[in-house]
């Protein structure tokens, strides 16, 4: 049954002309050049965050500090799913050559910038080619490898990821702390894109995609890239720029769920769909999609907090606790290439997202016993139980979705694919984070409660009243201005966060549960192996 539905799928979209043989010394070099496009736009949101208070101080504009950070994610998360479908018009090749371009340029104007508006105009660009670059290289790979040949490929696209966690925040710390300064952080990925570009323009030869009558979808691009980019508006700034509860919360909201309906209305429509609707009547794809929700705000969320705990309740440096991710990214890398080899030997792949969300679950489980004295071990485990999660689903339901469907799909799919897990991971940083904030304040209350108690009683018996400073607002600063304060209260500042922490933690157990049940429901379709 799941052959013959494979079969009538592939009568939607027009059939693709065999692509050339590849040796595997090839596919090793283009994939060499495709996994140095994923570094530069992994890197490109990742490094500037330890750069920003730099950034900040020689530009100005600490207004717009958010801004900086959330424009690269808002447009590269809202562009992914026309990447995918454009390269099916315009062929990969110059797609990928074009988002690399678009990458270069805006990083070259980024790092010269000279205030803030300018760096985040060639940041919110930068994002487009980093979409481009997040995408296509799973696309591109797709056309040059057969499912059942791709996993032992995939797997280290995959280690790319975990590679760029790590390697960014450290790499930006070493260049502002250098003689280079914040600017590199924008002029070092340059170079590893030019690479790429030549790479790919000396070895990449795919058949040539026939253009005559093809019309894009422009209303129903127009809509999607529209309540994609509100919707990461919403998740990117909520909380921070504006109240949760407030109106440009509502009013965005609605403009995306109003934006999502309109392009289901023009999909269904269009002749030739930048997201055909088809694609949702595939049971491997929604469930790949909806895994890939879990699976980014699983990432995302262990990306972003891990280090806050690490350096408020742990008092660690920004670089040391940067290494303290080694654990996560070595399992990560070693679960994604050794899965991926794993697969193409044995043809089966469905057992690897079933253990790895069980491994995710356990890990945030892991992390949420953590207290102020727990041993770096017991850390270092949680966080390598995750990695070793990650690493066995992300490439994982790319690869199902891929040998699900018909080739004339395959980039779309691919591609919303991605962008599920991109928005599953904003999703997750703001659930976190609301989580968090929460607790913190509702801990840092009692805390302020039972110091006004004690200075009550202690002025009733005639003694000098105990210090009790404002701490929501101290608090909630930097690491520095933590540990700052007096040690007494130092030490209940910080028990507040460890137990704001045990929530988000604990909040990535469920999370993994809605997983595990997604991709039980899988169909172990067998991979293909050849190009007919």
């Amino acid at each position: 049954m799941a052959e013959q539905a494979i079969t009538d799928r592939s009568e939607a979209g027009p059939a693709e002309p065999p692509g050339p043989r590849y040796t595997r010394r090839q596919v090793i070099e283009i994939l060499a050049g495709l996994m140095l496009a994923m570094l530069t736009s992994m890197l490109t949101t990742s490094i500037v965050g330890t750069a920003l208070p730099t950034i900040v101080g020689e530009l100005g504009g600490q207004d717009k500090l958010s801004w900086v950070a959330s424009a690269t994610l808002l447009t590269m998360t809202a562009s992914t799913p026309l990447w995918g479908k454009l390269s099916d018009i315009w062929g990969r090749k110059l797609l990928f050559q074009t988002a690399l371009v678009i990458f270069i340029g805006s990083s070259v104007a980024a790092g010269f910038a000279q205030d803030m508006s300018w760096l985040i105009g060639a940041r919110f660009v930068q994002g487009i080619g980093a979409g481009g670059l997040a995408t296509l290289p799973q696309v591109i790979l797709g056309d040059v490898v057969e499912p059942r040949e791709r996993g032992r490929y995939a797997g280290f696209l995959g280690a790319v990821f975990g590679v760029s966690t790590v390697a960014g925040p450290l790499l930006g710390g070493f260049l502002v702390d250098s003689p280079l300064g914040w600017r590199w952080c924008f002029f070092i990925t340059v170079p590893v894109a030019a690479a790429a570009f030549i790479t790919i323009q000396r070895l990449l030869r795919l058949p040539r995609r026939p253009r005559g009558g093809v019309r894009v979808d422009w209303q129903g691009a127009s809509c999607i890239v529209g309540a994609a980019g509100l919707a990461m508006l919403v998740l990117s700034l909520g909380g921070k720029e504006f109240d949760w509860n407030s109106a440009p919360t509502y009013l965005m909201s609605a403009g995306a769920l109003v934006l999502a309906g309109l392009a289901v209305v023009a999909e269904r429509r269009a002749a030739d769909p930048i997201l055909p609707p088809r694609l949702f009547a595939d049971r491997t794809f929604v469930l790949s999609a909806a895994a890939s929700m879990c699976v980014g705000m699983a990432m995302f969320g262990v990306m972003i907090y891990f280090p806050q705990y690490l350096q408020i309740v742990k008092g660690m440096s920004p670089t040391a606790s940067g290494l303290m991710t080694l654990p996560m990214v070595l399992g990560l890398l070693a679960a994604s290439v050794t899965s991926g080899f794993l697969v193409s030997r044995t043809g089966k792949w469905k057992r690897y997202p079933v253990a790895g969300t069980v491994l995710i679950g356990t890990g945030f489980g892991v992390l949420s016993t953590l207290e102020v004295g727990s041993s770096l071990v017991l850390v270092g485990a949680g966080v390598g139980l995750i990695g070793l999660g990650l690493g066995l689903s992300m490439q994982i339901l790319i690869l199902a979705v891929q040998n699900a469907l018909p080739r004339a799909d395959m980039a779309a799919a691919t591609s919303a694919v991605s962008f599920f897990r991109n928005l599953g991971g904003a999703f997750g940083v703001a659930v976190f984070g609301a989580v968090m904030t929460e607790r913190l304040h509702s801990e840092l209350e009692t805390m302020a409660r039972n110091a006004a108690e004690a200075a009550a009683e202690a002025e009733a018996q005639g003694l000098p009243a105990p210090e009790t400073p404002q701490l929501s607002e101290k608090a909630l600063g930097s690491p520095d201005a933590i540990h700052a304060l007096p040690a007494a209260v130092q030490d209940g500042v910080i028990e507040a966060f460890n137990t704001a922490m045990h929530q988000v933690f604990l909040l990535g157990m469920p999370i993994a549960v809605v997983g595990f049940a997604l991709v039980l429901f899988f169909r172990q379709v067998p991979l293909r192996s050849s190009r007919g």
